[in-house]
């Protein structure tokens, strides 16, 4: 198949390193055994070239030919769907797997990223709507940590979902958030034990370093 590509950002300050999206791109390629490049675009200058391909001014996006999509999890959904090793071809198998990326994207994500954003910010100023998110985020991760109870993967096997999901999750468990969810964390430790995880992980420090 033809060489996809990854474009990131050509740098980001030392707190982000290691957990930019792309991440999850490059951990997706390396675990399907595709060829990719990675492209860059500038960090504080985000010209009309980079809304062009992400309206939001975000990273990553991936390129395929013609083909140009934003979106960390409708690039993997793109990549998976050339790879049986990351998306099951029967219909049942692919609808789990399709059903917990969006779960790992909205049901959860959306609940960890307030609470790091606060925490990147260094805010602990526990106001009712702090107090509240708060709530949230431990209500999600309550319903993960029953649902992974004996189980390695999110489905039968490792998918693009267990990436998206364990993805967010070790953001949550860079504060600490995983203490009280054990079956969370041994989840990311699994998931991120992987050599395709610790060589997109390295890949992408070393980027970002390159550019120091």
């Amino acid at each position: 198949m033809n060489e996809m590509t990854i474009t990131t950002f050509d740098w980001v300050p030392e707190a982000p390193r290691g957990y930019v999206r792309d991440i999850r791109l490059r951990w997706a390629l390396e675990e399907a055994g595709f060829p990719y490049k990675i492209e860059s675009t500038p960090f504080k200058d985000r010209g009309e070239e980079h809304f062009q391909h992400q309206p939001f001014g975000q990273v990553p996006w991936l390129t395929h030919g013609e083909i140009s999509i934003f979106e960390s999890g409708a690039d993997l959904l793109y990549v998976a769907e050339t790879s049986e090793a990351l998306l099951p071809t029967d219909p049942k198998g692919r609808n789990e797997v399709i059903k917990w990326l969006f779960a790992g994207l909205n049901s959860v994500e959306m609940a960890v990223l307030p609470f790091t954003i606060f925490k990147f910010t260094e805010d602990e100023e526990q106001t009712p709507g702090r107090q509240a998110l708060d709530g949230f985020l431990a209500a999600r991760l309550g319903h993960v940590e029953t649902y992974l109870q004996g189980r390695d993967w999110l489905t039968d096997a490792f998918s693009i979902a267990d990436i998206i999901m364990a993805d967010v999750l070790r953001l949550a468990d860079r504060f600490d958030a995983l203490a009280d969810y054990s079956n969370c964390r041994a989840y990311v430790e699994q998931a991120t034990s992987r050599p395709a995880f610790k060589k997109a992980y390295q890949d992408q420090l070393d980027h970002f370093a390159a550019a120091d």
